[in-house]
């Protein structure tokens, strides 16, 4: 296998302290996570301090450590003055030393998706590295482009933000040939304050685009004329939009909701197409015009991308969708979206709940946590998911937090199942209250551990499964 990282390339990179030779084959700041062979970074922070787990990270298989003071260890070591530093240092020389063509994907909602999608569509016409997870924030996107292999073919990277400035320097360090944003929406409003704000600290990402590069932008946005005036001021002439728009490069004919899926119908460059899609929902179909508009402006397969779309698997937490078997020997289906939520996300996820049949004697139930970090409009966007409810034919609504008591005061009595102060406060109502042939949506912002709503769920069928293993 060949060498991710040489001892000489990486204390060249991080102006570092040592000795020695050695290889790495990955990047890790986690030894929960390590593989043998990973460089380890130990990173420090208010509230924990990775020194403390060098021992743990040699032990694990770790190749070498970099540290900020010297320690004893089992283990080659790279000494530098700040390791948050070396790790962004260490990034951009990945990205420096890479001939591969990148894309950043931002936006409101739909950016882990985006991702995704594009790392199918593009491992389809070669090498493809990806961002894991959401590793998205100021270590996140320095530890992906350390990880970038020397030989890929494309890098797709996600960025994301709380507050302004935060995507600028993110922006720089990837320097992409194209640049996608999927929305614009009301995350983070309590940070930013307004939606122009936030298309406003979105567009920072037009300047890191590498020269020649190009933005790929949402045309039924009402930001668009200010985010292609953003993207021109940035030196980004080159732009493609995808859309419902009659103007969008991409335009959305139609979408047909199918089991896990449906069919997207698309025109572009004078023609139509048809493929199928395997996540859930008319807002996937857009994301999927986005990512067939990054394919296109890298003179990718556009046709060879399409088809690797309805081989994706939806992640956990972000539109999983799985059978759970109920004591009784029956089932309900679970759509697990509880990574997190802001007002555009959880109306997209209520119009999947809306286009998924139960099965006989089933019901549609929407278990809902709260939308943090929406300032002044928290109330107002709480109450109007309760037309959203009611235009996707939910049965009943299950809400934890304290900002979701907005929605349960407007709820008639038939509709609301039960409101609690937290996620935990609903488990037993709910694991009492699913029966065989619903339909369960859980969805809610990472803040209100909805995650814990689910996996008490997935534990409705345990008791089955100990009698049947004879425990």
């Amino acid at each position: 296998m060949t060498a991710l990282w040489t001892a000489e390339d990486v204390r060249k990179a991080v102006n570092g302290k040592g000795s020695g030779e050695w290889s790495a084959s990955g990047v890790s700041i986690d030894t929960r996570s390590l593989q043998p062979g990973d460089l380890f970074i130990a990173l420090s922070g208010p509230n924990f301090d990775a020194h403390e787990f060098l021992d743990d990270a040699f032990s694990a298989g770790a190749a070498a450590a970099i540290v900020s003071r010297p320690l004893p260890a089992q283990g080659p070591l790279v000494e530098v003055e700040d390791t948050l530093q070396a790790l962004t240092q260490l990034g951009a020389a990945g990205r420096a030393r890479t001939s591969a063509r990148i894309v950043a994907v931002t936006g409101s909602s739909g950016k882990t998706s985006t991702k995704e999608m594009l790392v199918a569509a593009l491992s389809a016409q070669g090498r493809t590295h990806g961002s894991a997870a959401s590793h998205n924030n100021h270590w996140g996107v320095p530890l992906s482009l350390a990880r970038l292999p020397r030989d890929a073919d494309y890098g797709v990277f996600e960025v994301g933000m709380n507050h302004s400035g935060e995507i600028r320097p993110l922006a720089r360090l990837i320097r992409p040939s194209v640049a996608v944003i999927t929305n614009i929406g009301m995350a983070h409003l309590e940070h930013l304050g307004s939606r122009e704000a936030i298309a406003a600290a979105k567009a920072e990402i037009f300047e890191g685009v590498s020269v020649g590069g190009r933005a790929v932008l949402p045309r039924d946005s009402a930001h668009w004329e200010f985010l292609t005036q953003a993207a021109r001021k940035a030196g980004v002439d080159e732009i493609r939009s995808f859309g419902e728009h009659g103007q969008a490069d991409l335009r959305l004919m139609g979408w047909i909701a199918a089991e896990g899926g449906g069919e997207v119908q698309v025109a572009l460059e004078g023609r139509e197409m048809t493929y199928h899609l395997s996540l859930p929902g008319r807002h996937q179909a857009m994301n999927s015009l986005a990512v067939l508009a990054a394919v296109q402006d890298l003179e990718g397969d556009v046709d060879l991308a399409a088809l690797a779309l309805g081989r994706l698997e939806a992640m956990p937490g972000r539109g999983a969708r799985q059978q759970v078997r109920l004591p009784d020997g029956g089932h309900f289906t679970l759509l697990d979206e509880s990574y997190n939520a802001n007002p555009l996300s959880m109306a997209a996820a209520l119009g999947v709940l809306g286009a998924t049949e139960p099965q006989q004697g089933g019901r549609r139930i929407a278990v809902l946590g709260d939308m943090l970090e929406l300032g002044e409009e928290a109330t107002r966007s709480h109450e109007a998911l309760a037309d959203d409810l009611t235009g996707n034919a939910v049965d009943q609504a299950f809400l934890a937090g304290p900002l979701m008591g907005a929605l349960a005061r407007r709820l008639p009595g038939e509709l609301l199942g039960a409101h609690a102060d937290t996620s935990a406060g609903l488990t037993q109502t709910l694991q009492q209250s699913v029966r065989s042939g619903d339909v369960v949506l859980v969805k809610g912002s990472l803040g209100s551990r909805m995650r814990v709503v689910v996996e008490a769920l997935m534990a409705v069928d345990q008791p089955q499964t100990k009698q049947a293993n004879g425990g």
